[in-house]
């Protein structure tokens, strides 16, 4: 039986950058990943859904040409193709991975593990089992898509997965679910043309964003993309057959050729048979970890959607490489808490820190403020005057707490407000940073301004 010094259990945003990152610290390291590299992220999850989101909005931006002097004639969508251009991507990275691991020296395992002991793993393979032996264990099992059992099983209902691999899309779709899945998927496909109808049980879709957030992507889904958003309303009695699928929604019956189960996630532990490590999930189905990523075995470790934090792969990454140097004996350090989230719905959303609903939940006093896309020149040049950035700061310091973007770029645009939020700036400080001109990163500073009413390119507040 080969022994390492660290096995990592799954190959997704969490574990392969543990695995690397304890083989740099010279860790021997083992990693076990049962279906492909990547996991769900790469594979099923975050990069495919982008590249299909890509390939809609290049057909948008087709169809509106004509607001720029361009005159295209019957453009058409072949989305076999677009899936085969999703194919390609994801099999690239797949190889990048495989070539990272293998030059960091980390041995790869095809498989399903289990613990044997706290220290074992058993490795069941097509080709018999496998027992490997680890000082420390880092767990990184990912999660899978939540279907409720009242949803009937049928070629014409499908979740996220199955969804990324159809190669036609439907004529018309009822996606259930309105979280950023949902709704990332549902904007994808009203942008080549399919009829898309949400169903949200909760009073509105996207409910961990601010109010003014949430209004803003609802309306351009239901006004630009001809969404149709129904809330505050549970889709029941659902039937699917050859001919397709209804469901009732209150009192009107739905119909569409396909539906997408989109309601949530759970954590994938089925086969690892904690029991044999001294450990057993929570209420919940999640393995708890203290903020070093440690569980209740001092050798094991827990990383990503698992652990049932933040269910994001770039936190799943920090994570991994939090516990990979825990691991390997580094200082002990906690995992970061601050977590930028980006949804790539039409328009997109960036946020990160403290959101004007947390503020008042924790009964602080907060200023805000804001600048929409319609007041930057780039915006009015490139056509996307839709949207608006946010700063949230501190009342009595002028500290940046938190902050928001929805529009163009808004998934790129957040990347600064991490930085400036992180490096605990101020309101001031941020706004005397000079932000080049012609850009969208411009709103960032006006914004800034507008927390204190000094935004140059924003007509001033009507005095009381």
């Amino acid at each position: 039986m080969e022994t390492f010094d660290i096995v990592v259990i799954g190959a997704g945003p969490g574990g392969y950058p543990a695995a690397i990152r304890a083989a740099q610290l010279g860790a021997s390291v083992a990693i076990v990943e049962k279906e492909q590299l990547g996991g769900t992220c790469l594979n099923w999850g975050c990069i495919p859904t982008k590249a299909l989101i890509a390939a809609s909005d290049v057909f948008a931006k087709i169809k509106h040409a004509a607001a720029f002097g361009i005159t295209v004639k019957d453009a058409t969508v072949d989305y076999a193709a677009m899936i085969g251009h999703k194919n390609k991507v994801v099999s690239q990275l797949q190889g990048g991975i495989k070539h990272l691991l293998t030059a960091n020296g980390v041995k790869q395992f095809a498989g399903t593990a289990a613990f044997k002991d706290r220290n074992t793993i058993a490795i069941t393979a097509k080709d018999g089992v496998t027992l490997v032996g680890a000082k420390k264990i880092i767990i990184a099992t990912g999660s899978t898509s939540a279907v409720p059992g009242f949803i009937p099983q049928h070629e014409r209902v499908v979740e996220s997965r199955a969804f990324l691999e159809i190669t036609k899309l439907p004529e018309t779709l009822i996606v259930l679910g309105g979280g950023f899945i949902g709704c990332e998927l549902a904007c994808m496909a009203a942008q080549l043309g399919v009829k898309v109808t949400v169903v949200e049980l909760l009073e509105d879709i996207l409910l961990l964003l601010d109010p003014d957030v949430r209004r803003e992507v609802r309306a351009q889904m239901e006004k630009k993309l001809g969404i149709r958003v129904l809330t505050g309303k549970a889709l029941t009695d659902i039937k699917a057959d050859a001919q397709g699928v209804t469901g009732k929604c209150g009192e009107e019956i739905l119909k569409a050729d396909l539906l997408l189960s989109a309601v949530g996630r759970k954590p994938v532990t089925d086969a690892l048979k904690l029991e044999n490590a001294g450990l057993k999930t929570n209420e919940r189905g999640f393995i708890e970890v203290d903020d070093y990523g440690r569980t209740k075995v001092a050798a094991i470790f827990a990383i990503g959607d698992v652990t049932g934090k933040t269910q994001l792969a770039h936190y799943a990454t920090a994570q991994g490489v939090v516990a990979a140097e825990n691991a390997c004996g580094r200082k002990p350090h906690k995992n970061e808490t601050l977590v930028p989230n980006v949804i790539f719905t039409v328009p997109e959303v960036g946020t990160v820190g403290l959101s004007e609903d947390d503020a008042k939940k924790q009964g602080r006093a907060v200023v805000t403020g804001k600048f929409r896309f319609g007041g930057l020149g780039r915006a009015l040049a490139v056509n996307e005057t839709a949207g608006f950035v946010k700063w949230i700061a501190d009342a009595a310091t002028d500290q940046l707490l938190g902050a928001a973007a929805v529009g163009a770029h808004a998934t790129e645009l957040v990347a600064e407000a991490a930085l400036a939020i992180r490096s605990e700036l101020t309101v001031q400080e941020l706004g005397r940073t000079i932000h080049a001109h012609p850009t969208f990163g411009e709103a960032w500073m006006e914004a800034a301004h507008a927390v204190h009413g000094d935004c140059l390119h924003a007509p001033p507040k009507p005095k009381r």
